[in-house]
């Protein structure tokens, strides 16, 4: 049975230590993207319901920047809750799905920043 953990990068890397990562020809969840969620909603009230959405899918990147790693139906899903919370006359919501590949090779600077990272540990 194996297990799949989003991590960020600012965690220590202990796991390859202790469980070195092995190919694997279909690793659970390999159908997940990382899907940027971002946000600008005009009420307090909604912002903090988006927001509480939002970190119950992913890890706040930003004030109003999530990063999720989700499969299919899980973005739908929270999707569908998004869109019950906002008021589409007043707010903005966006979602850009990216490829593992493609994520892999995003940057960052500055202080403070946290990026995620999937990674996959087997134990057998």
């Amino acid at each position: 049975m194996g297990s799949v953990t989003t991590i960020s990068r600012a965690e220590t890397d202990w796991w390859d230590d202790l469980l070195p990562p092995r190919p694997h020809p279909k690793p659970p969840a390999s159908e997940e993207m990382l899907r940027l969620i971002a946000y600008d909603i005009a009420d307090e009230r909604r912002l903090r319901r988006i927001a509480k959405v939002c970190e119950g899918f992913g890890v706040r990147v930003q004030k109003s920047l999530f990063e999720c790693w989700l499969d299919e139906d899980c973005f739908e899903e929270m999707w569908s809750l998004l869109l019950g919370e906002m008021k589409e006359a007043e707010d903005f919501l966006v979602a850009y799905p990216i490829d593992v590949r493609s994520a892999r090779k995003r940057r960052t600077a500055g202080r403070g920043m946290i990026i995620t990272e999937k990674r996959s540990r087997y134990v057998f």
